[in-house]
């Protein structure tokens, strides 16, 4: 189903080490963002662990054999759960590493539709006829706030906790993953990414980039490139998918 795919990680200017990570596998037409949390190179673990994990359960077992929507989110939930057990049992055997966690992004695609899945902040859109729109829902603290009506989306952007997520992978015990189903169409691009994209870059100007943009590589770049070039505060991942 994926026509085209591109992905970019960077660093970004401000920070030291790059705590996201990113996994394709075109076989299986699986992606995968993630985004770590935690002091030292705690973060970095948590992404690379998750981006691990997932992959590798993916790899070793049959996706192909889930039909239906349930089967398919019972496979990924799976998944999770794997990789949310792995993170968590390793903040707990080293100290350093207490209170680790990342976001996590994933999408399939088969039989015409896009089976996301999300855990914190990192996002999925899609891209269709000159208009992006976002699939998933940020699980962060601002977000209650709108939700319940105590400020709006404008005020959520100069938020001083807008940073701050309440669902991560590998942070409990247990993990809750939102997961969403959406019809795709040929010409579409889905995005992933990490927030130090859509931080940065606004929708509007992520869906001029999408709108002259043949390679699904050089789309990948030329967003990291705007995210580094509006301020790169944090670090940066997006996976594009051509339908």
């Amino acid at each position: 189903m994926a026509q085209q795919i591109g992905f970019k990680c960077n660093r970004g200017v401000v920070r030291k080490n790059n705590e996201d990570a990113c996994f394709v596998i075109p076989s299986k037409d699986v992606y995968i963002v993630a985004d770590g949390v935690g002091g030292n190179n705690s973060g970095e673990i948590a992404s690379s662990t998750a981006v691990e994990e997932i992959a590798s359960f993916v790899k070793e077992n049959d996706i192909e054999s889930c039909e239906t929507p349930e089967e398919i989110f019972a496979f990924f939930t799976e998944a999770i759960d794997i990789a949310n057990e792995s993170i968590y049992r390793q903040s707990l055997k080293n100290l350093k590493n207490r209170g680790m966690a990342t976001t996590v992004v994933m999408a399939y695609i088969f039989d015409g539709n896009g089976y996301i899945t999300n855990i914190g902040d990192s996002r999925a859109y899609i891209y269709r006829n000159g208009l992006l729109k976002r699939v998933t829902k940020d699980h962060t603290y601002v977000n209650e706030l709108i939700d319940k009506g105590v400020i709006t989306e404008g005020e959520a952007e100069n938020h001083r906790q807008k940073n701050v997520i309440t669902k991560a992978l590998g942070a409990e015990r247990g993990a809750e993953p939102d997961f969403y189903k959406v019809g795709l169409e040929d010409g579409d691009i889905l995005v992933l990414c990490s927030d130090g994209l859509y931080g940065e870059v606004g929708e509007e100007k992520m869906a001029s980039l999408m709108k002259h943009s043949r390679s699904m590589n050089a789309l990948s770049t030329k967003l990291v490139d705007e995210a580094i070039r509006a301020g790169g505060r944090d670090n940066i991942t997006v996976i594009c998918v051509r339908i």
